[in-house]
């Protein structure tokens, strides 16, 4: 253990600067997943059978290891963050698009019905009765896809993306285990405070419907 916060300190600014390199691509990639995955699994509420084909296609690219997609990726775009924030962009949007898509599609047929009797357009029933109560569900995705984002990202150092990926492999490579935690535990808290941080997102969400459906 000792040992473990002698190399802790001694690269102290190494940590610093690959974690700021892991939480940036990992942020990128999941708000590019989010911002083609919601409107995408709303769409895709409106046409259940391209749904379907859709979400196939998703779960067989999830199924393609990463280090064959991140391969693939350096071939087209190069070394550096492009390629790395590209094959984890491609990984988050399936549990995103899969949640957006069936929270929606579960709003129970009553409220549905009640915003058609007051007079509520399409347009109006989605913004503010489909997504209001598909929010809690949304965010799981999200939570769910920012995990894995943040776990795979360690992979990005293999193409030359930087991250506590570049501190595991140092580690591998010079038989320096200590190394390798000094990469492999803040990754891991990292995760751990995400996923933390949108659980309790999901809770007050869901706190605020129950008001709202009580009141």
């Amino acid at each position: 253990m000792a040992e473990f916060f002698a190399e802790l300190a001694k690269n102290s600014d190494l940590i610093l600067t690959a974690l700021g390199q892991h939480v940036a691509i990992s942020a990128t990639a999941i708000v590019l997943g989010i911002l083609v995955a919601v409107p995408a699994g709303i769409l895709l509420t409106y046409h259940p059978r391209a749904a379907s084909v859709v979400l196939a296609v998703f779960g067989v690219v999830n199924t393609i290891p990463s280090i064959v997609l991140l391969g693939v990726a350096m071939i087209l775009l190069g070394l550096g963050f492009a390629p790395a924030v590209a094959v984890l962009f491609l990984y988050s949007l399936l549990p995103i698009l899969r949640a957006t898509y069936t929270g929606i599609r579960e709003v129970s047929p009553k409220c549905l019905k009640a915003a058609r009797g007051m007079g509520m357009s399409p347009m109006q029933m989605l913004r503010l009765v489909q997504l209001p109560l598909a929010l809690p569900a949304i965010i799981t995705g999200i939570r769910l896809s920012a995990i894995y984002i943040i776990s795979w990202a360690t992979l990005s150092a293999f193409i030359g993306g930087g991250g506590l990926g570049d501190l595991i492999w140092m580690g591998l490579q010079s038989y320096n285990f200590n190394l390798v935690l000094c990469g492999a535990i803040p990754a891991t808290i990292l995760a751990l405070l995400v996923s933390a941080l949108l659980n309790r997102v999901i809770r007050l969400s869901r706190r605020h419907r129950s008001e709202e459906v009580a009141a």
